[in-house]
C-alpha cells in the first residue's frame, strides 16, 4: 500500500534508536518527523498534525504517558503507538487504557514488526474515520428524513382537514329516510369516500367509493370524485330537469373523466338514488364489493347486481336496478376494507358473518361498527368505509 501521503512522528530520547526507526520508516515510503523528547514532540504535533505518533514511554521531563494524555485531549483520533522496555508492562497497560492503538517492546529486533504495527494502526484509523463519516452522513440523512416526514405529516394533516370538510355532515335526514356513515383510514388520508345530497324535493342521492391504492394519491382522487359528482348535480339542477337521475349514467360520466385524467387510478362505486315519493331505490354498481346488505321484513340479504370498476375500461357499461322499499329497512354498504379485519378465514365465511350481525335495527353506522367490534380500530390494513341507509315508507 502506498504510504507516501502518511506523515509519522517518532518521539524518542535515545538518538540511536530514533535514527534507526526514522531511517527504516523513510525507506518504507513514509514521510517521517522526529523529536528528541516529549515537549518537543508536542510542538511538532501541533505544528504538523502527523497521521501517526510513535512514542517511547520512558523519557525525562514529559514521558510517553504524558504525551499520550495531551494528544488524546487535543487530537483524540490520531493513532498512537507506544514503545516500551520489557520491564515496564504496567505502563503499557496504562497507555492502552488511555487510548494507545498498539505497543512495541524494546529492543526492536525486527523492524518489519514495527512497520506492520504502523500499517495496522493507520488502517484502523482510516476505517474509524470512514465509519465516523458514514455515521455523520447517516445521521444527516436521518435528520433530513425526519424533517421531510414532519413536512409530510403537516401536509397530511392539511390534506386530512380538506378531506374531512368534503365529507357530508351526518347523520342526514330526508323525510322518513336517514343516512349515516363512518370512515376508518388505513393511513392519515383515506382512499374511501362517501357522499349524499338532495336532488329535488322528493329524491336524494348517495354513493360509497373506494379508490385503488392508499394515501395521498388515492385521497386526491376522492377530491375529483366530489368535484365531478357535484358538477353533474349542478348541471342537472341548472337545466331544471325533472326526469329521474340514472346512477348508471353518472358512473359512465365519471368513468370517462377518470380515464381522461391519466392518473392511473380506478374506483369501485356503489351509487343510488332514493325516491321518497315512490319508495324506491335505483342503484348502479361499479365493481363494488362486498355487495350492500338489505335488511327488510326480518330478513337480511345481499342485493343483486354487478358492474366493472370505474376508470379502468373505456367500454365499461353500467346498468340501473330498482328495488321497492315499502316497509322498514336498512341498507348497509361497506368498502372491501371490512373484509381485511374480520376474523373468519374464507370469503364465504366473512360474507355470512356480515349477514349474521346486521338487521333492520342496525340503523346507524356506530351500531354496525360496534356489532362488528371494529369501532375502536386505529390501524386498519385497508381503508374502511361504511354507509348505513334506513327508512320507513310514508
Amino acid at each position: 500500500m502506498n504510504r507516501e501521503n502518511n506523515t509519522l512522528l517518532v518521539i524518542d530520547d535515545d538518538a540511536i534508536v530514533r535514527d534507526s526507526i526514522v531511517a527504516y520508516l523513510k525507506d518504507s515510503g513514509f514521510q517521517v518527523l522526529e523529536a528528541e523528547n516529549g515537549e518537543h514532540g508536542l510542538e511538532v504535533i501541533r505544528a504538523h498534525s502527523p497521521d501517526l505518533i510513535l512514542c517511547d514511554l520512558r523519557m525525562p521531563k514529559l514521558d510517553g504517558l504524558g504525551v499520550l494524555r495531551r494528544v488524546r485531549e487535543e487530537s483524540p483520533e490520531t493513532p498512537f503507538i507506544v514503545v516500551s522496555g520489557a520491564g515496564v508492562m504496567a505502563d503499557v497497560v496504562e497507555a492502552l487504557r488511555l487510548g494507545a492503538s498498539d505497543y512495541i517492546i524494546k529492543p526492536i529486533v525486527d523492524l518489519e514488526v514495527l512497520e506492520h504495527a504502523v500499517n495496522r494502526s493507520l488502517d484502523n484509523a482510516e476505517l474509524a474515520l470512514q465509519n465516523r463519516k458514514y455515521r455523520e452522513s447517516l445521521e444527516e440523512a436521518i435528520k433530513s428524513l425526519r424533517e421531510s416526514l414532519e413536512v409530510l405529516r403537516t401536509d397530511q394533516k392539511a390534506g386530512r382537514q380538506v378531506q374531512m370538510k368534503m365529507l357530508p355532515k351526518g347523520p342526514f335526514q330526508f323525510g322518513n329516510f336517514s343516512i349515516d356513515y363512518q370512515i376508518v383510514p388505513s393511513l392519515y388520508l383515506s382512499g374511501d369516500f362517501v357522499d349524499y345530497f338532495s336532488i329535488n324535493e322528493h329524491c336524494f342521492g348517495f354513493y360509497l367509493a373506494d379508490v385503488s391504492g392508499h394515501g395521498a394519491s388515492s385521497a386526491f382522487v376522492t377530491v375529483l370524485l366530489k368535484h365531478m359528482s357535484m358538477s353533474l348535480l349542478q348541471d342537472y339542477q341548472a337545466k331544471g330537469h325533472r326526469d329521474a337521475i340514472h346512477p348508471s349514467q353518472v358512473l359512465s360520466a365519471i368513468n370517462h373523466n377518470l380515464l381522461g385524467s391519466d392518473l392511473g387510478k380506478h374506483v369501485t362505486v356503489f351509487g343510488g338514488v332514493i325516491d321518497t315519493r315512490a319508495n324506491t331505490l335505483t342503484y348502479s354498481i361499479g365493481g363494488h364489493f362486498p355487495l350492500p346488505i338489505l335488511s327488510m321484513g326480518g330478513e337480511s340479504r345481499y342485493i343483486e347486481g354487478q358492474g366493472l370498476p370505474v376508470g379502468l375500461f373505456e367500454d365499461a357499461k353500467f346498468v340501473d336496478v330498482t328495488i321497492d322499499l315499502s316497509g322498514p329497512f336498512t341498507l348497509t354498504i361497506f368498502s372491501d376494507g371490512i373484509l381485511e379485519v374480520l376474523p373468519q378465514e374464507t370469503l364465504k365465511e366473512k360474507e355470512q358473518y356480515l349477514l349474521s350481525v346486521i338487521d333492520e335495527k342496525a340503523d346507524t353506522a356506530e351500531t354496525v361498527m360496534s356489532r362488528l367490534d371494529v369501532q375502536d380500530l386505529h390501524e386498519a390494513p385497508d381503508d374502511i368505509a361504511l354507509l348505513v341507509l334506513g327508512g320507513r315508507a310514508e
